[in-house]
């Protein structure tokens, strides 16, 4: 795994954001990251990062129409 430095400006407290889970919520809603691989950067198990993707702002649902079909006929 890569390491990464972020310059975060001071008034942003690291207790009332969590970088990590952010980032993985968002790489993975651009489709970067597996939501297992999401989960591994956040340092959560996939259920728990799954349940906590909402309160940034990310489904853990596919919006594209070839998925949800796909997910359709394989119910």
């Amino acid at each position: 795994m890569r390491t990464m430095t972020l310059s975060i400006p001071q008034e942003v407290l690291p207790k009332t954001f969590d970088y990590s889970v952010y980032l993985a919520s968002k790489l993975y809603e651009d489709a970067f990251l597996t939501a297992g691989q999401a989960a591994e950067l956040a340092n959560l198990s996939k259920r728990s990062f799954i349940e906590i993707m909402g309160k940034y702002g990310v489904s853990p649902f596919s919006t594209k129409m070839e998925d949800i079909l796909n997910d359709i006929e394989n119910a």
